[in-house]
């Protein structure tokens, strides 16, 4: 199985850095292609988190979001899924608008043509009724529009583990298997 993360420029890259780390612990995916805009690499240093790399698992590939001849471009390339996470509402609304001016549009254009799982996790409030909009197209599309609004049932006890009830949904819906906290409405 091999997937794709996008990271935009909105707020969150701790989200990125945990999508990636809860992906590569299921050993069914043999690639994880990185696409990181020239603004999610601004907010990536701002926030001061650490995203890990090649020398941490050879199944992740990192490319530019301005090489449109790299794999994650073409539905032949076979990525079965694609993440992008956080997503800013800009880039939300090009994808919802099929406007594939870099590598991270053109990948999220491919795993909706060619029917893959496509999740946005969207990290905006308050949202506008362009957002709105633009959110419901995409789903209507095929993708999975998931806010980044972590719950509460597991009393995450820190930022790490409150983020990580977002990114657990996230990883089961896109590979069926998530070591998360699933309520069963006991106390």
């Amino acid at each position: 199985m091999k997937g794709v993360i996008g990271i935009t420029g909105a707020s969150g890259a701790l989200y990125a850095r945990l999508a990636i780390r809860e992906l590569l612990r299921d050993d069914r995916i043999t690639e994880l292609a990185v696409i990181v805009s020239d603004s999610g690499q601004q907010v990536v240093r701002y926030e001061g988190v650490e995203l890990p790399g090649p020398q941490d698992d050879p199944r992740l590939k990192f490319y530019s979001p301005a090489d449109l001849f790299a794999p994650p471009a073409s539905g032949s390339a076979g990525y079965g899924f694609m993440a992008v996470v956080p997503c800013s509402v800009g880039t939300a609304g090009r994808i919802a608008a099929g406007v594939s001016d870099s590598l991270l549009t053109r990948a999220a254009d491919v795993m909706l043509k060619e029917r893959g799982k496509l999740c946005l996790v969207v990290r905006e409030t308050p949202l506008s009724l362009i957002h709105l909009r633009n959110l419901a197209e995409l789903t209507e599309a095929g993708a999975m529009v998931m806010p980044a609004s972590p719950s509460f049932y597991s009393r995450p006890q820190d930022i790490e583990q409150l983020c990580l009830t977002v990114v657990h949904r996230m990883v089961h819906y896109l590979t069926g298997h998530s070591d998360g906290y699933r309520w069963d409405g006991a106390e």
